[in-house]
């Protein structure tokens, strides 16, 4: 039920060996360390802007722009003709595929994205996979520790799945859309082409095609005082 091949299309990464596995998909992000150890090959091939900071055990593909004020800490491999912009934070153990946007205010931590993701304005991602064209409004927020530092549960409508981490963000299926300040909580699971729509505090594994939207009513007076 969990298998990668149920959220991502494997044409979509240059990192394909590192899906290949019949294990549940959150496993992937324990071997992503591992994974860049034995793969990465430092050099920097892209287009920089000012000052910036480039870690030694990092890769950046060609045409790739870094612009001033970005970090990128590394272990971490950056693909073809991304836009790392001005104040993005790449920590420890990130890959990022080809054509991807992290943007002003991101932080990245153990991370594995595919082609043409876009995490363009002041969001986290730890500990998640982020699937082809996958794209994270402003502020969206992917939280990958519970409040009680205990197991990451991964809940369905039968079971409650013990993942053996203690650091799990999401999984989010190719052509996922998450509004702007969205809050995924840990552990959750959406499937390809699924929407939660701004403002949303969503746990748990929502289904391919699915919409989550909140429903508050607004009301509107006028004013008296004028």
């Amino acid at each position: 039920m969990f298998y990668p091949d149920t959220y991502f299309d494997f044409d979509h990464t240059d990192h394909h060996h590192l899906l290949e596995t019949k294990e549940p998909v959150w496993t992937i992000l324990s071997k992503i360390a591992d994974y860049l150890s034995l793969t990465l090959q430092p050099a920097n091939h892209g287009i920089g802007y000012g000052t910036f900071f480039l870690g030694e055990q990092v890769f950046i593909g060609a045409n790739t722009i870094i612009e001033e004020g970005a970090m990128i800490k590394g272990p971490a491999w950056i693909g073809e003709g991304c836009q790392l912009r001005k104040g993005c934070y790449i920590r420890e153990n990130v890959i990022v595929g080809n054509r991807s946007i992290i943007g002003n205010s991101c932080e990245l931590k153990n991370a594995f994205l595919f082609d043409e993701v876009q995490i363009p304005h002041f969001n986290y991602v730890g500990d998640s996979i982020l699937g082809f064209r996958t794209h994270l409004g402003a502020g969206a927020i992917l939280s990958n520790v519970r409040l009680d530092r205990r197991e990451i549960v991964v809940r369905t409508e039968k079971e409650k799945i013990l993942t053996g981490l203690r650091k799990f963000g999401a999984i989010l299926g190719d052509y996922v859309e998450i509004g702007c300040n969205a809050l995924l909580s840990p552990g959750s699971i959406l499937g390809k082409e699924s929407c939660i729509y701004p403002m949303v505090s969503w746990s748990g594994v929502l289904p391919s095609r699915s919409v989550v939207r909140k429903k508050d009513q607004l009301e509107i007076k006028t004013r008296s005082d004028l």
